[in-house]
């Protein structure tokens, strides 16, 4: 199964002689992997389809044509693109926020289309590292969000009390209050679904088939003993048939746009890191935005075939490496043997409990709750800021149509972010040590008279360094044959426009008070940028070039910086001996 831990993106880019992601040969072990995911999509695929309130046969059909089309083209071989909870809770929300049906196939079919393109712009436009962006404290808190969703999502399926509140915990609390109106074989179906398929998990080598076993044999033994409970027959019939055609319903487009991208979003914060996880066999590097693009022709294809919203999925790919995938035929496989068990076994799928369906999401939410217990420790031990973005975007999912709270969260990433970054720019002073070397030492608060002194900048030359910088530049009150060299080696960026005013007005400060400021390590974009915001104007011929070497150009900034405070020195002490 997929290491969590090593979750991660990346984006190579096309450049020029990298390996590409090859097609290669079909393998038995590539069509045994197809037959298992394609079978695991039966139950997974109706049970996210019905807690998103869509109609069971959706959720098969978004494991047909999607898992096809996303392997023919992903540039991690094998991810298994179909529908997952979370994009079947988002695309609830959004038809419901739009004031759309969940069973208006013709608005699903637009959803799932807008979903496609969106996901082809942010590919073709290169924007896989933009999921960098997406902080692990608010994926952490996004995703607890998204499992207490499901949990909530399936009281009524697996308690058989369908619970009056709309809002997420309040269903959980509710149903739990009234615990006396649960249908008792509603409960032993969903409790022994579980207790099964924690039984099988203790099992090694059936570990990765316990949720297909619980759902085989607790559906086996109700249809059997003709147990009372609801079954995916009572909610929708499933046909033995494929795909059906569908065609959107242009007219509900403007009312889900922001919600497609919303979507879209969810989606590929979720794949982004499955190329890291699982890289691909053939020993070609991932690109994340070629991943964008298949999933978003797997969603044009699929929303064209009875599919809803779908990306790359984290279960789903664990289950075909586990099953020995080996090329991205696995993927394919796993699209072709959907369709052929639903042709060959589609209405004996519908006797399948509700319950069971009902009992496998909570052990989804559950699963997917513990997978996220160390992130949340990291999270809450490692700064309060990233502490309260997971808290708020968790409370969020929960409380908050999903769209909202994607954006939400990408815009506490950003805030961050920029926090963070502006907290990275700051000052030091380096001082030439007998052996050649240079120590690292605190910027004094005033700078000394006849001396010359290193300020090394270190930042991304955002604009919100400005206040904090304004707090470390030393004073120059009183210090006489001074001279600065400011060092901007390890600025990550150019500038800001405001950064380059205050080290303008800095400049000319220093040198109204006859102290020789001479600035190194520039480079070329820097010293086009420091000529345009006037800098040059004051410095002059006092800028050394970035000379390709870590102490060159530093050194030769002291050299000049101290010839020219000697100078000033040597003026001055003739001056006063006259």
């Amino acid at each position: 199964m997929i290491d969590a831990n090593r979750l991660g993106s990346y984006d190579g880019g096309d450049h020029v002689g990298r390996a590409r992601a090859r097609f290669g040969r079909p393998t038995p072990r590539d069509a045994a992997s197809g037959f298992v995911t394609g079978l695991f999509s039966i139950p997974e695929g109706m049970a996210y389809a019905s807690l998103g309130g869509f109609a069971a046969p959706m959720g098969l059909w978004s494991g047909a044509v999607p898992t096809i089309v996303g392997s023919l083209f992903s540039r991690t071989v094998l991810m298994v693109t179909t529908l997952t909870s979370a994009t079947a809770l988002a695309s609830k929300s959004v038809l419901a926020d739009a004031g759309l049906d969940p069973g208006d196939v013709g608005a699903v079919a637009t959803l799932t289309l807008m979903v496609g393109a969106a996901m082809l712009l942010m590919g073709l436009l290169r924007m896989g590292s933009a999921m960098a962006f997406v902080s692990a404290a608010v994926m952490t808190g996004f995703t607890t969000g998204i499992a207490v969703q499901i949990l909530a999502g399936v009281m009524k399926d697996a308690t058989g009390y369908e619970p009056e509140r709309s809002n997420t915990v309040a269903k959980i609390v509710e149903t739990f209050a009234h615990v006396g109106d649960w249908d008792l074989m509603t409960v032993v179906v969903a409790a022994s679904t579980v207790g099964l398929w924690a039984a099988v998990r203790t099992y090694r080598p059936l570990r990765a088939t316990a949720t297909l076993i619980a759902l085989v044999v607790v559906s086996v033994v109700a249809v059997v003993a003709r147990l009372d409970v609801v079954r995916v027959s009572d909610i929708a019939t499933i046909p033995r048939s494929l795909p059906p055609l569908t065609l959107p319903e242009l007219a509900a487009a403007p009312q889900l746009v922001s919600g497609a991208f919303a979507i879209a979003l969810v989606a590929l914060a979720q794949a982004a890191g499955i190329g890291a996880a699982v890289p691909n066999p053939d020993g070609s590097r991932g690109d994340t935005s070629g991943d964008f693009r298949a999933q978003g022709a797997a969603n044009l294809a699929g929303g064209l075939f009875g599919a809803l919203p779908t990306g790359g999925s984290l279960s789903r790919t664990g289950v075909a490496t586990s099953g020995g995938a080996q090329t991205r035929w696995a993927g394919i496989f796993a699209g072709v043997s959907l369709l052929v068990m639903v042709l060959i076994l589609g209405p004996v799928a519908g006797s399948i409990p509700m319950a069971v369906i009902g009992g496998l999401l909570i052990v989804i939410s559950f699963e997917l709750i513990h997978g996220r217990l160390a992130d949340i420790k990291l999270v809450v031990r490692t700064a309060w800021p990233s502490t309260a973005a997971m808290i708020v975007t968790f409370l969020a999912t929960t409380q908050l149509p999903l769209q909202v709270a994607i954006f939400l969260g990408a815009g506490l990433s950003i805030l961050l972010y920029a926090v963070q970054a502006a907290r990275s720019g700051r000052l030091v002073r380096l001082t030439p040590t007998e052996d050649g070397d240079w120590a690292i030492g605190e910027v004094p608060d005033t700078v000394p008279s006849g001396t010359t002194i290193v300020l090394h900048y270190t930042g991304h030359g955002f604009f919100a360094e400005a206040v904090r910088l304004d707090d470390q530049w030393p004073s120059i009150d009183g210090a006489r044959d001074a001279a600065i060299v400011l060092s901007l080696r390890d600025a990550v960026g150019v500038p800001s426009t405001t950064l380059l005013k205050m080290l303008r007005s800095r400049i000319e400060a220093w040198r109204a008070h006859d102290v020789h400021v001479v600035i190194c390590d520039v480079s070329g974009a820097l010293h086009d940028r420091l000529r345009k915001a006037g800098v040059l104007d004051t410095l002059g011929d006092a800028v050394v070039r970035d000379t390709g070497t870590v102490l060159g150009a530093l050194e030769a900034a002291w050299a000049l910086a101290e010839e020219r405070r000697v100078a000033d020195e040597i003026e001055h002490r003739e001056e006063e001996e006259r």
